[in-house]
């Protein structure tokens, strides 16, 4: 009688040990994998130095478009690039163009 009682004081401490180690091991798996772990923070620092440098070239692309329409401005025209771009949209050559057209081999 009493090995049954110290076997069930054994076998229940036991599996309480083993349902613990269980829960923690689950977490543990989880602080690792899951969707906000130690994978998917390394993800989302690549995922936030891509957009950095994104960011940093379209400011440059903005800011290069921004120089350009300041040029079109009616207070300080710039008759070159008014010329080019009525060009560029029109379609239009002036005849006295030399227009050099590359064929494919």
């Amino acid at each position: 009688m009493v090995t049954r009682a110290r076997l069930k004081s054994i076998l229940t401490g036991l599996a309480l040990y083993m349902m613990a180690a269980a829960i923690v091991g689950y977490f543990g798996v989880n602080a690792y994998t899951g969707k906000y772990g130690l994978n998917a923070r390394q993800e989302l620092d690549q995922e936030i130095i891509a957009l950095t440098s994104e960011l940093a070239q379209l400011k440059r692309e903005r800011a290069r478009s921004e120089q350009r329409v300041s040029l079109l401005r009616s207070e300080k025209i710039d008759p070159d690039m008014l010329d080019e771009r009525a060009r560029f949209q029109l379609d239009y050559v002036n005849p006295h163009d030399l227009v050099r057209m590359n064929l494919p081999n």
